[in-house]
């Protein structure tokens, strides 16, 4: 009987090899999607920095980057973006095999938008609590969606769903403070000092974000050291978020029972992302106090935006209540992170609020009286 093992004979000691795994095809669709995504960048402007009018016998200034502007309306276009690139660089996603990520919504959205750009499938896991809105942006852009009951089941899913395809699961959690030039090269950091230059406080005392995956905020921290400003950085945290506790109680491996109400930040377990060491203070911030946040922004500046957006707004208004107090002048910087649209049956319905047992009133009779007095009661 033939022997017809494919087994190769072990070479001897010091004898010399070579594997050559190089491949034109590749490496020419491997351009040739770099190119299409990096063009992405090239063709879009700059996000508004919106000023939200407070009274000029304050001395405190407040904008908000509107990160919704961008082609897929949030502040995760740039995300996607980096992570596209970065995974393309590596050698990580290669054509005809999928894309897969563990989303809340919008970093799914953005990167359906990319997957489609170089022609590759996109599976997005999220949980099923995630807005129509959102699940019917992934489909518009030709990903498709996998529920999970359980917010921490995504992780879980995420990667056994690209074992089994043989696809990249693209891992925003671990990757986002890493795929992102915090130098410059246009980021969020540079782009925000940039369009303060002119201003009354060209250099903010706080800069006020969020947190989903910590790429944003780790972007921030490390521009203002680099650069050598002394502006504050300043993370809002939901309920249920273990970002808040793991940052106060020095402890990285803090976890939730119960996920984030807000979609697109806090998270049930500290992500790799998130640089606790960078970042200046953080406020936990009810999520009440963040719709009751929305609806002022509406009313004074007629913007809609999401909860996450309400999330650091009150705490910038807790700030510019303190500088006011103290009798500082100066500029603070947040961000809008996408629009309220995506919202319509969440935090803009009543019936959801009641359903969830928020009551926001408290929060807007606090916020009226901070619009007269300049103090957050």
């Amino acid at each position: 009987m033939t022997n017809h093992s494919t087994q190769q004979p072990t070479p001897a000691a010091g004898a010399e090899e070579d594997v050559n795994r190089y491949d034109r095809r590749y490496r020419q669709w491997l351009t040739s999607a770099i190119r299409t995504v990096r063009s992405d960048a090239n063709r879009s402007a700059d996000t508004h920095l919106v000023k939200v009018p407070l009274p000029l016998a304050w001395g405190v200034d407040l904008y908000l980057k509107d990160e919704s502007v961008h082609p897929t309306g949030s502040l995760k276009h740039r995300l996607a973006r980096s992570l596209f690139l970065h995974a393309l660089c590596n050698g990580w996603i290669r054509p005809d095999r999928p894309v897969i990520e563990a989303s809340s919504g919008s970093t799914a959205v953005s990167e359906a938008y990319f997957a489609s750009l170089i022609g590759v499938p996109f599976y997005a896991v999220m949980a099923r609590s995630t807005s129509r809105q959102k699940v019917d942006l992934i489909e518009f852009h030709g990903g498709s969606c996998h529920f999970v009951d359980n917010a921490d089941e995504v992780y879980a899913v995420a990667a056994q769903l690209a074992a089994e395809t043989g696809g990249h699961y693209m891992d925003q959690f671990t990757y986002a403070e890493q795929a992102t030039d915090w130098r410059g090269n246009n980021n969020i950091a540079e782009s925000i000092f940039d369009q303060m230059s002119m201003e009354a406080h060209p250099e903010p005392a706080w800069v006020v974000a969020t947190a989903g995956t910590g790429g944003t905020s780790a972007t921030l921290a490390r521009y203002v050291r680099y650069t050598g400003r002394a502006t504050g950085i300043c993370v809002a945290d939901p309920e249920n978020s273990a970002f808040f506790p793991g940052w106060r109680d020095h402890d990285p491996f803090v976890t939730t029972n119960v996920g984030s109400r807000i979609e697109g930040i806090g998270r049930q377990r500290v992500e790799s992302s998130f640089i606790a060491s960078s970042i200046d203070r953080m406020m936990r911030v009810p999520d009440a106090a963040a719709v009751a946040s929305i609806l002022l922004l509406e009313q004074l500046t007629g913007v809609r935006a999401g909860a996450s957006t309400g999330t650091s707004l009150w705490a910038a208004v807790r700030i510019v209540s303190e500088m006011v107090e103290a009798g500082t002048t100066g500029s603070i910087v947040s961000l809008i992170c996408d629009p309220g649209e995506r919202y319509l049956d969440k935090y803009y319905s009543q019936q959801w609020l009641d359903d969830n047992d928020i009551d926001i009133a408290p929060y807007r009779r606090r916020l009226e009286r901070f619009m007269r007095t300049g103090v957050l009661p």
